[in-house]
This record gives structure tokens, sequence and C-alpha cells, in this order.
């Protein structure tokens, strides 16, 4: 999907918005910032103001006015709380009458960070690596970044005085705004008391550090209420240009053209990895029984792992591994692959993995370590790789979260 494609098709709903005011001001913050930016620069009536890109990496494609801070993720850097504070110098600096356009993707989260005071930088890192591993689902993490934070759930926007609109490509099952990028253009719905609730899930009190608990500790007990109320934010308007469905139309074309008859679940891959890939292999089953033709199953969504051995892998990785078994008990040839939309599953160099009837087989004759072992100690990436079997796509500049893409074949074929 091109990020830059998606911005240009949203010209009708910000170009006369820019032109109109005396001044605008535009902040891309994502993985796909340097597309989206770039769209924006060249679809504007009039250059901007200010202009900010805040990524994984510098482009050096975009005009020397545009200011580059590089962030880290998936868990802050330095970079990431320079690019916070940036941010936040702009929109306190626009005008009542200016346009601030935020252009934001997946990743914004980590990118862009800014943390509340007596909350410092590494213990915010340590806080979302704490999450990670414990298998936190993106509401989850997102909620306790947004109390940790100045520019999140809606801070972002009620900084400053001017009308802003957010454009924004979404890596969240749901769409909900609040939570792409942890919302810093949007009201905010939950409390200190939730976010304290996602830590006593998610490894206990005991496992952060103590300034993140005290700090929402204090939130909770003043009964903070949430920043959806603020009157601040009924200046910004977030709306979404591209997510997973756009995604899924696009395969669902090109499998079709291909000759296949298509399926497009509707219903998001979510939870546990290797929970998900046996329910995944119930539904391929049941798609493979009532077709005769070669068929083609897509999917997204975006699962969890919970980290308890020492090995490499992502969620992609791991889901791909927990399907082989099932696979292999497939009667007609089928293959799947797993891959995150932005070229990057988890702290790794590869998008996914591939996995098919013969998975199991071929590595046993390589004679690695045996599938369980390799889900034991979340070794995805060690299992795959001998076969040939990772994606390598580098990153994308886009995220809409994963897809999965299954191929079975015709009922007759061998």
């Amino acid at each position: 999907m091109d990020a830059g494609a998606c911005v240009a098709g949203a010209h009708p709903a910000w170009a006369p918005l820019v032109a109109a005011a005396p001044r605008w001001h535009v902040i891309a913050v994502g993985k796909a910032a340097a597309p989206m930016l770039r769209a924006c620069l060249a679809g504007a009536p009039a250059p901007p103001a200010t202009a900010l890109l805040v990524a994984p990496a510098a482009d050096s494609s975009l005009p020397a006015t545009v200011e580059q801070l590089i962030g880290g993720h998936p868990v802050p850097t330095d970079g990431s709380v320079a690019a916070g504070e940036r941010a936040l110098e702009i929109a306190r600096g626009a005008g009542h009458d200016d346009v601030l356009l935020v252009l934001l993707s997946g990743g914004a989260s980590a990118l862009m960070a800014a943390p509340v005071a007596g909350v410092t930088l590494a213990d915010t890192r340590a806080t979302t690596a704490r999450l990670l591993r414990e298998g936190a689902d993106i509401h989850e993490l997102n909620t306790v970044r947004k109390h940790l934070s100045r520019v999140k759930g809606g801070r972002l926007a009620a900084a400053g005085a001017a009308r802003i609109l957010c454009l924004a490509i979404s890596d969240v099952l749901d769409d909900d705004v609040s939570v792409i990028g942890s919302g810093p253009t949007v009201g905010d719905l939950s409390t200190c008391a939730d976010a304290l609730a996602v830590v006593d899930r998610r490894g206990g009190r005991g496992a952060f550090p103590d300034a993140v608990v005290a700090w929402l500790e204090r939130g909770a007990a003043s009964q903070e209420p949430p920043t959806a109320g603020w009157p601040a934010l009924r200046r910004a308007d977030t709306r979404v240009i591209a997510n997973r469905s756009r995604a899924l139309a696009g395969a669902r074309v090109e499998a079709a053209r291909r000759g296949y008859d298509v399926v497009v679940e509707t219903d998001p891959v979510a939870g546990e990895a290797r929970v998900a890939a046996v329910e995944y292999a119930c539904r391929l089953r049941a798609h493979a029984a009532v077709r005769s033709r070669a068929c083609c199953v897509l999917s997204g969504g975006e699962t969890t792992v919970r980290v308890t051995g020492g090995g490499r892998g992502g969620r992609n990785q791991e889901f791909a591994l927990a399907l082989a078994g099932p696979l292999a008990a497939m009667t007609r040839p089928t293959v799947l692959v797993s891959l995150g939309t932005d070229g990057v599953d988890g702290p790794t160099d590869a998008a996914g993995a591939i996995a098919d009837v013969t998975t199991i087989a071929r590595a046993a004759q390589l004679g690695g370590p045996g599938l369980q072992a390799c889900l034991d100690a979340n070794d995805s990436y060690t299992f795959f790789d001998p076969l040939g079997d990772l994606i390598r796509t580098g990153p994308t500049s886009t995220n809409v979260g994963d897809l999965q893409v299954a191929v079975v074949a015709a009922k007759d074929a061998r």
C-alpha cells in the first residue's frame, strides 16, 4: 500500500483547509511518515511555515526546509524525546488562525515521546519493553503510554490554538483513532486507573519502574478526568485514510486476477500468536472443505507474543511456526505467509515467514531444533532461517498491521 497515494487521495479533505489558512504547519510521524509528507508537500497549494518529519530513518529526498528527527522503535530513544518536545513547540507556536496538519502512521507511539514530569526516558523504555515481553496488545500498551506522555492522548492538539486535521494510516484492528499512534490529536477515554489495571495484569506493579507506578497511582487516586472532555480538542479532527481493509481489498483483486477462489476473513487474526494459529488452521480447513478449486484465503490483524524464552523472532514468525503442525496434516498442498506490512517483525530483519505442508519434514532433514523446542524458546527465526522461509522485504514505509495469505491447491492437485 502506497502511503503517499493515500494522502494524495485525501487531497480534497486537507488541501482547501491549508489553502485558506494564513499559515499552515505539518508534522509527519510514524513508519509511513516520509511518503506521506512527500505527497503532502507535492499537493499543497503553498509551502508550509513549518515541516517536521519524525521517522525511523532520515529521507534525503525531502526538501532541506523539512526538519527531520529520528526516533526509536519499538521502544523510545533520546531522538523520540526530542521529537515529542519539538512537536509540542510547533503546536504551541501555531496561531489561532493557523492550520496544523498531522500525518500519523503506525510506530508513532515510540517514535515521538515526551515523558511526564518525574518519569525518565529510561523509565519509559523499561515500561514499554516489559509490556511487550508480557504480550500486551496495542490497546493495553498505548493505554499506559498515553498516561506517561505529554504528547499522547490528545495532548499535542491541546498544546496550542491552531485548527488541527490529522490524517491517519491505521495499524489498529478496530481503527480506533485514540489508539493509532496513541492518539496525539484525539481525546482519550481511559484513565490512570485503567493504565494501572494493565500494569497489574502484565507483570504487576513490582515489575515496573517506581516512578511510573507512583505517577499512575497518584493519577488514579486523584481521579484525574479523561482528556476526551477537554474543550481544546474540539478544534481537532482526525480521519483514517487507510487501514487493513484497504490492504485486503487490494490483495483480493490480485488473487482473483491470478485465478483463485478468494476468501477474505472479516474477523481479525488476534490474540496470542500460537493460539490464534490453531484457530486459523480450523478456519482454513473449513474453507478448503467446501471448495474444490484452488483458493486463496486472506486475513489481517495483529497477534501478540508473551516472551518466556531467549530466542529470536516476531509475532508473524511465531504464528507461522505454530501453524506448521496443523498444515502438515492438511490433505491438500497448502502454503501460508504471515508478515508485517511495515516489513519488520519483532526485533529481527524479517517481515515474517512462510509455512507449508512440508515445513516440519524439511526442518527434520536439516537436523536443527524441533518445532516445539523453538516455540518454547520463542525462537521462530532460528527455525525458519535455515529453510530459507523467512521473508525479508526491508522497511516498507507503510503500516496497516499484519497480513496472512494462505493458498490451498485444487482438490485434485498432487
